[in-house]
């Protein structure tokens, strides 16, 4: 059996559209696997923590750059039906090789096993795909449909051709698809429908025929050769969770082990298995709130408070930031697994450093990589050891949702000694972005039926 390696963005979705027949009854659950984990082909053995956590931070830029560009280029009254030109690219909100897990799935009929990048912030599942003479250098075999007994090309007048920003009528009226990145990068193919299976935990393979996806035929730019493809789970009409839709209860959740624990086996459950166990300690629901581009998961983030300091910190609303300006919903920040750090306004990002900084009694130093703002000298032993030095931070979400991070969410090791503050300000972003390391350990579940977010606390390398 064929393997080969895909990037697989892992989003979720706001309602289903596609209809989607599945065999899922009674949820399933499979294996997250971190990039920076053995399991990996992006594994480098080499590389320290801290190496690691500069080329997050990096990541985490990057991607809400892209993020925000695609925002700009989203408008509200922009419908699915009303594509652009077919000289026009669409510029797609995520760049390539901005990642940080992967999940394995089957595609075909004889199935293809395929590595695959999971992450919260694309829609179209695109893979490259034979022939493909002008694309991108990948290390594992491309994808041949011709080989599957359950491929077929989409035509160009199906109703969920017009659900692609970016369609075109091919030669053979194929639905054609062109996708471009802000750094050059780009992929062109036909959207197509195929069968997706997964391996569930516990042995049991989950089908779901006649998913829609893109057969790539040419692309070129910044892709790394591991990355055989994006496959989106966004609040788009083409991402895989909303063409699952009813099949899965439109319920998902994930649990993610903590930084130093890259090589520990996380979860992403669909269906019955997400669903939270009832009287979960600590669990908290805030709304999922509509935005646009409808990809992403927006959240309404009111206030910031530190412990022992009195006083919470307003978080400006939605209105206020350059890239969400003249939306008319609640929504001032995305919950993203695909980022790394967290990223707020300056001007909120000033005021609880003020907080922190009056809570934390241990030296100040600059972070040698230039991401963190506030740093701590932790050499000695008290500062190395405690946690008691290290306030937990709170973030206050609409309808009652405290989410208290603790010093693993709200601190990280930059250096030998050196522990910062996990937060960066999105001034010259425009952006807001809830990260993963602020949701590590957290069973977080997204109910798309109700548009509500849960979140508890639990221990995700041992559930």
């Amino acid at each position: 059996m064929a393997s080969f390696v895909v990037v697989f963005l892992l989003i979720l979705s706001t309602a289903g559209l596609l209809p989607l027949l599945a065999y899922s009854k009674g949820g399933f659950s499979m294996e997250l696997i971190h990039r920076d984990s053995p399991k990996s082909p992006f594994y480098d053995a080499i590389s320290t923590a801290h190496s690691r956590l500069k080329a997050a931070a990096q990541r985490s830029r990057a991607r809400a750059i892209y993020f925000q560009q695609a925002m700009q280029r989203s408008t509200p009254s922009k419908s699915p039906a009303s594509a652009p030109a077919a000289d026009d690219n669409f510029y797609s909100d995520i760049t390539p090789n901005t990642f940080e897990y992967l999940m394995s799935i089957y595609l075909g009929s004889p199935a293809e096993k395929i590595l695959a990048i999971a992450d919260t912030g694309s829609d179209l599942i695109w893979i490259q795909c034979k022939p493909c003479d002008e694309c991108y250098h990948q290390t594992a075999p491309l994808f041949d449909p011709q080989s599957s007994s359950t491929y077929k090309v989409v035509s160009c007048e199906a109703e969920s051709c017009s659900a692609l920003p970016q369609g075109s009528c091919g030669s053979e009226s194929q639905c054609e698809y062109n996708y471009a990145y802000g750094d050059g990068s780009f992929v062109d193919g036909f959207l197509s429908t195929e069968t997706i299976s997964f391996d569930a935990i516990g042995g049991r393979r989950v089908q779901f025929p006649k998913s829609f996806f893109g057969c790539t035929h040419r692309s070129n730019g910044t892709f790394d050769q591991n990355d055989g493809g994006l496959v989106g789970l966004g609040g788009g009409q083409l991402s895989l969770i909303r063409q699952l839709g009813s099949a899965i209860d439109n319920k998902f959740s994930y649990c993610l082990p903590s930084a130093d624990q890259t090589s520990a086996t996380s979860r992403l459950n669909f269906g019955s298995n997400a669903v939270l166990p009832g009287g979960s300690n600590g669990a908290v629901t805030t709304p999922l709130i509509p935005g646009y581009p409808d990809t992403f998961y927006f959240l309404s983030l009111e206030q910031i408070s530190v412990a022992g300091q009195a006083g919470a910190v307003n978080v400006k609303p939605a209105a206020s930031t350059n890239a969400i300006k003249a939306q008319d919903f609640g929504g001032n920040i995305i919950i993203d697994s695909g980022t790394t750090l967290t990223l707020i306004d300056d001007e909120t990002l000033q005021s609880v450093t003020s907080k922190v900084v009056s809570s934390v009694k241990l030296p100040r130093v600059t972070d040698p990589d230039g991401v963190f703002s506030l740093c701590f000298d932790v050499s000695g032993e008290e500062g190395a050891n405690n946690n008691a030095n290290f306030p937990d931070i709170t973030f206050h979400f609409s309808g009652g949702a405290a989410v208290v991070l603790h010093k693993s969410n709200a601190f990280v090791e930059s250096a030998e000694n050196v522990l910062c503050l996990a937060l960066i300000s999105s001034d010259g972003i425009g952006i807001n972005i809830f990260g993963n390391i602020a949701q590590q350990n957290f069973h977080i579940e997204y109910d798309l039926g109700a548009m509500q977010l849960t979140l508890a606390p639990a221990d995700c390398a041992n559930l």
